[in-house]
């Protein structure tokens, strides 16, 4: 087994997604210092609201303009809202109605940045792409198949190969991520010494096309209130009224409305706090627990689907590996026990807690992306 030296950037055409954000600026910096020919890419993925107080859109494009001037690189600027309407909010609104919790940003990654993005740029003439996601490439030979493999970045607090889990060998083998090595106080440290004025720039949270604005509130525009019963998961008992399915999620605990509905207490006395454990899609019945450990939020198994497998092949059963459920949680060892009809059975050596239908599941071996799936169940 051997991995492959990096590709010398001289003469090499690059076209890096700006976002106007500190990461996507030092990325095209650095290539630009290793000698790759860079031009900034500045995409247009959402339209609906761009004159909203909360859409940066505008904002935005003159920060990449202004990173662009200053390092010395051209600019274009592309729109996709057409194809993010149709291959990730159009998704996005189905599985919320269904009564799941999509992660769109996985689907934007997948189907605009490594899709909609790599196709213009090659179109451009460029011969690799790259964005200033935290994670790696790696060329690697293994009995004699050459492949590129999904690797987590060095700095494990922002790493983001989860979000990538979905990338192909075909979108790998064209993709740069210059910020892998780096950690981000380091990438601050470089913008601010470039004199680029995004150096302290507030970082982007949330899903792109909400912003910082109000869930419920995004989501009620296109998905109207469908009012129903909570019930107590333990007795069936109704204890208040939700207004849509959709705007809950598993383990969710704030904005139930039922905090003053007493029920267990603590040796203190104090009332454990509810939380969402099941959405009733078809009798449209939201049902809660009270306290963070209850056993129905409390998992050891799931179904995975829609598999995605970086290398093409699906990963050994019967075998260790380690898993996210989501993305904030740390890794947690498992096994893959099934992979018929598309689906994986995963099982983890302790109970994972609030296990989402809609979210993703991302699989690993060791610093390795392996790839993962949906949670079906």
């Amino acid at each position: 087994m051997s991995s492959s030296d990096k590709v010398d950037g001289a003469g090499m055409t690059v076209v890096v997604g700006m976002s106007g954000g500190v990461d996507s600026s030092v990325a095209a910096l650095r290539l630009k210092e290793q000698g790759y020919k860079v031009v900034g890419l500045f995409m247009k993925n959402w339209e609906d609201d761009d004159d909203d107080e909360y859409c940066s859109t505008r904002e935005d494009l003159v920060d990449v303009a202004s990173v662009c001037d200053r390092i010395g690189i051209d600019l274009e600027v592309v729109n996709f809202s057409a194809e993010y309407k149709e291959r990730v909010f159009g998704d996005f609104l189905k599985e919320y109605e269904a009564g799941r919790t999509p992660n769109p940003d996985i689907l934007c990654n997948s189907e605009i940045k490594f899709r909609c993005f790599l196709d213009h740029a090659l179109q451009l003439g460029a011969e690799r792409i790259a964005t200033g996601h935290y994670a790696q490439v790696r060329e690697w030979t293994n009995d004699g198949r050459t492949e590129f493999q999904l690797l987590k970045a060095e700095d494990g607090t922002k790493d983001q190969s989860y979000f990538l889990y979905r990338l192909n060998q075909a979108q790998l083998s064209k993709t740069l991520f210059p910020l892998g090595d780096l950690y981000k106080r380091d990438v601050r440290r470089i913008a601010e010494a470039a004199g680029l004025h995004v150096h302290d720039k507030k970082d982007s949270t949330g899903i792109c096309f909400i912003g910082e604005r109000p869930f419920r509130e995004f989501l009620m525009r296109y998905l109207p209130a469908r009012p129903g019963e909570i019930r107590v998961l333990d007795s069936d008992k109704v204890i208040g009224q939700h207004q849509g399915l959709m705007y809950h999620t598993i383990g969710q605990r704030k904005g139930l409305l039922i905090g003053g509905i007493k029920g267990n207490q603590d040796a203190a006395g104090e009332h454990d706090a509810w939380y969402v454990a099941k959405k009733d899609v078809a009798r449209n019945v939201l049902y809660v627990v009270q306290g963070h450990d209850h056993p129905a939020l409390l998992r050891e198994r799931l179904t995975a689907a829609d598999l995605s497998w970086v290398s093409d092949r699906a990963p050994r059963t019967h075998w260790v590996y380690t898993a996210k459920p989501r993305y904030r949680t740390p890794d947690m060892p498992c096994e893959i026990d099934d992979l018929a009809d598309g689906r994986a059975e995963i099982a983890f050596a302790q109970p994972q807690w609030a296990l989402t239908p809609g979210q993703s599941v991302v699989v690993y071996e060791s610093r390795v992306c392996l790839g993962g799936g949906v949670i079906a169940a």
